[in-house]
């Protein structure tokens, strides 16, 4: 068990990330690949992700240097987790390379200590081998993540709104108190299952930065370090796959339907869907029943309403459109 100690100040500080920490996703969807758990949430994933690192001739490096790195494991240096991440890979990928010499050699030797680590993983010392893993991570990442980066920006999306809402019904303690079924908000602690670990967090006024993942499974994740930003890395609730059928998208004719999908960019509940395309709330309800079935919103079950988001198509659908009436207004 993890129990990470809030202040008044922590409570103020704390957050949650906007975006899919690059750097955190590969990390976890390497440990798509050492376990069959989760596996039906990412499946499609797993098979095509599979394909293009045969195809791009990267499953070698992926075999020999970074399933060694990042095993599905209670430890991996965190220097390869790197707070400057939150800016892009590529902000990621230049800390890892600057990281300095003696903190890798005691990471890497905690890494010994408590896992298999990989037996070149001292060479990380040098700057060059450091170069060549962030050039592996690059690649990796456009391979394995970029493809699947809008489907995640989504579901960050669809979260945060749902946790927005808390925030302003019920302040941080709110927010805090409905993470998922392996956190537990218990105030002034926050209660996280952690297997084959039980330590105490103090958090000391810095907050605690709220990072939800694509590909995070079963539990959240923190950095080992205490001394580091505070980081709680935690997983998306995954539904079963929509359904593949486009006869749906028939049904999306018609101009109120419309109106419940654009309202639906911003996070909206049933009753607020109502209000804006000036239907009944069972009315609106065939509406959102019949944009989920075309895979153009997500539904989600918070208490006693129901959120409803953007999916990926949902949101291509919608860019599209505006950029048809932008290119149309050029031309008048």
């Amino acid at each position: 068990m993890l129990r990470i100690h809030f202040t008044d100040a922590d409570l103020a500080r704390t957050r949650m990330a906007a975006e899919p920490d690059p750097l955190w996703e590969i990390g976890l969807s390497l440990s798509r690949f050492q376990t069959r758990q989760g596996r039906w949430a990412h499946a499609a994933w797993y098979r095509d992700t599979r394909q293009r690192l045969s195809e791009t001739g990267l499953d070698r490096a992926v075999r020999t240097t970074l399933l060694p790195l990042f095993p599905r494991a209670a430890y991996y240096p965190d220097f390869l987790n790197p707070a400057e991440a939150a800016d892009g890979l590529d902000a990621g990928l230049a800390a890892i390379v600057a990281t300095p010499v003696e903190r890798i050699r005691h990471e890497v030797e905690h890494f010994a200590s408590i896992a298999a680590a990989p037996a070149w993983a001292g060479r990380l010392v040098e700057r060059d081998v450091r170069e060549d893993l962030a050039d592996c991570l690059r690649r990796y990442y456009d391979t394995a993540i970029a493809p699947y980066r809008e489907r995640a920006q989504a579901r960050i999306d669809a979260e945060r709104s749902i946790r927005a809402r808390a925030l302003l019904h019920g302040g941080t303690e709110a927010l805090l108190r409905d993470l998922g079924p392996t956190m537990r908000w218990q105030a002034p602690v926050l209660h996280v299952v952690y297997p084959a670990l039980d330590c105490d967090l103090h958090l000391g006024g810095r907050g605690l930065l709220l990072v939800p993942s694509y590909f995070c499974w079963g539990w959240p994740i923190a950095l080992a370090d205490p001394l580091l930003p505070p980081v709680l890395v935690y997983p998306l609730l995954h539904e079963d796959p929509a359904p593949t059928d486009t006869a749906p998208l028939a049904v999306l004719l018609g101009r109120t339907r419309a109106l419940v999908l654009r309202a639906t960019a911003a996070g909206a509940t049933t009753g607020e869907l109502a209000r804006t395309a000036g239907v009944s709330a069972s009315a609106a309800s065939q509406h959102t029943t019949a944009l989920r079935d075309a895979g153009l919103i997500s539904s989600y079950r918070h208490g006693t309403m129901v959120l409803h988001t953007l999916t990926p198509l949902g949101a291509s659908l919608l860019r599209a459109a505006a950029k048809g009436r932008s290119v149309a207004a050029g031309h008048t």
